[in-house]
């Protein structure tokens, strides 16, 4: 049995702004993660080697359909001892890989440009979808820090990022996330409900039949 844990719309042109509002305190970037997705996937390709994709278990004991790894300081970990932070890659019994100076520079650009000046991520989960995967409507509240905001980047295939409010029931809006855009959100937004719908099939040059989403957390 597997726990989708984790439509697609018109292509985005090329008169839609370089910012987007979604709500106070989340804002989407368009593009900004482009230019340096080379270098990103080099380092997922690196950490990867090092904590390789993994299907997690909630308590419940149900297999993720999202694969995962994490680097930083801690990962997000999920087993029958539940949902946590931990510093340790089960997997291995080691420390997860370091955050590379790729992924810590653009987090913290993202959220400085979104307004949240200062964030210093500790931790970084690494989704990667393949077609027809998806990411349920959830919230982040594993986190210790909820003064910091949640960075989330998209590479590879283009996917339908779920943004609700702070109630399961509330209505998410819709919105189409491109190769390189990202995502912030913190302050009155910081635990809104999200997620990913089902994602589309395509061939994308770089990843092929895959999207790759980093997610950027202070987590400790």
């Amino acid at each position: 049995m597997t726990f989708d844990l984790f439509d697609d719309l018109p292509p985005s042109g090329p008169d839609l702004p370089t910012t987007e509002p979604l709500a106070d305190g989340a804002m989407v970037l368009r593009g900004i993660a482009r230019p340096e997705a080379g270098v990103l996937l080099a380092d997922v390709q690196a950490i990867t080697t090092a904590a390789p994709w993994r299907h997690m278990i909630t308590p419940g004991g149900l297999k993720m359909s999202v694969a995962m790894t994490n680097c930083g300081d801690a990962g997000w970990v999920s087993d029958a001892r539940g949902y946590r932070y931990d510093p340790i890659d089960p997997l291995s019994g080691k420390p997860w890989p370091e955050m590379p100076a790729s992924f810590r520079q653009l987090a913290t650009t993202a959220a400085a440009q979104a307004g949240f000046a200062g964030f210093e991520p500790d931790a970084c989960l690494i989704n990667r979808y393949e077609p027809g995967t998806r990411l349920s409507l959830h919230q982040d509240r594993d986190e210790r820090d909820f003064d910091a905001p949640i960075v989330s980047v998209s590479l590879g295939l283009p996917a339908i990022f779920l943004f609700g409010g702070m109630r399961r029931a509330d209505r998410p809006q819709r919105l189409r996330l491109a190769h390189g855009d990202v995502v912030v959100w913190g302050g009155p937004s910081r635990l809104a409900y999200h997620g990913v719908a089902p994602l589309a099939d395509g061939d994308h040059p770089l990843l092929g039949r895959l999207r790759i989403n980093l997610t950027f957390r202070k987590a400790r």
